[in-house]
């Protein structure tokens, strides 16, 4: 990862709307925030991979930061590994943040077209800014919501949604654009966090009472879509589901950690926000799952 240059990232202008409408992104905003401040630890983190980390053995996270950002690195490539990355593909990795998955395809294979889109500019300027093209690959970041995808039909080999498809408006427009820019035979890869079905009713009736708790933190997110749910979105769409792997108790070890950056940088509330995530993780109503589908 490059240095982040002096430049204050908190400051940049908050450039992400969804139908002329601002989106609310409290979760990058303290990143983009502690980046801007030199904290070493959330840079290490966070600063390139946003999302929570995969460990092949979770009794051995160690619960420092080196671990934890080669475990986001591991989680990178399951999703990607699950979707089928391969040399000369084109690749569409929607919500791409700042851009660590577009890096992870750049060091693994070569002659790709990797191109990321996000709705905030702010973390494409730091993708940009960091994310350079190695093995003959080349590379771009464009501005745009997922759910309205600027891509020409039959375009793409591989679809890509790493842990960021709660935040989008709509799971169901957001699939059927991806098919539409998946070639023949390409494939969609996800990871999300599923409710059981069984407590789905549960979740939604929750998720209303706990929303100002976690949404003070991550924002707008809609964790109530469950493994049945996606069953019956691939089926309308078109899609042929290949992938349904459960990988909750890998990534436990993320809470941890990221509590502990959340209490040190000032933070408690988001702190609080994540252990209640934490807790109905542990107690298995809220499941990661790694989801790949093909055309």
């Amino acid at each position: 990862m490059l240095p982040n240059r002096g430049r204050n990232w908190g400051e940049l202008e908050k450039n992400h709307m969804i139908n002329n409408q601002p989106v609310d992104l409290p979760y990058f905003d303290q990143l983009l925030a502690d980046i801007g401040k030199g904290n070493t630890e959330v840079i290490k983190a966070f600063g390139l991979h946003v999302h929570w980390g995969y460990w092949a053995n979770p009794a051995l996270a160690d619960g420092s930061i080196d671990d934890f950002a080669t475990a986001a690195e591991n989680l990178t490539r399951k999703v990607c590994d699950a979707g089928g990355a391969a040399h000369g593909q084109s690749i569409l990795d929607c919500g791409c943040g700042f851009g660590g998955t577009i890096a992870s395809l750049s060091d693994r294979f070569h002659h790709l077209q990797l191109t990321g889109v996000n709705i905030d500019n702010r973390q494409l300027e730091r993708a940009r800014d960091q994310v350079k093209p190695r093995n003959h690959n080349q590379i771009k970041f464009v501005q745009g919501d997922a759910c309205q995808l600027s891509f020409a039909d039959n375009s793409f080999d591989l679809v890509l949604a790493v842990e960021c498809i709660f935040h989008f408006p709509s799971r169901e427009r957001f699939f059927q654009e991806a098919w539409r820019v998946l070639k023949p035979g390409g494939k969609l890869a996800i990871c999300d966090f599923v409710p059981q079905d069984f407590v789905s009713p549960l979740m939604k009736i929750g998720g209303k009472v706990l929303r100002p708790v976690i949404g003070n933190t991550y924002g707008q997110v809609d964790s109530t879509f469950t493994l049945s749910d996606y069953r019956q979105l691939a089926k309308n769409t078109g899609f042929k589901s290949l992938i349904e792997e459960d990988i909750t108790t890998n990534t436990i070890p993320t809470y941890p950690l990221l509590r502990r950056l959340q209490t040190e940088t000032g933070n408690p509330e988001s702190a609080n926000s994540t252990f209640v995530t934490e807790i109905i993780s542990r107690l298995g109503i809220l499941r990661y799952l790694i989801l790949s589908f093909q055309k």
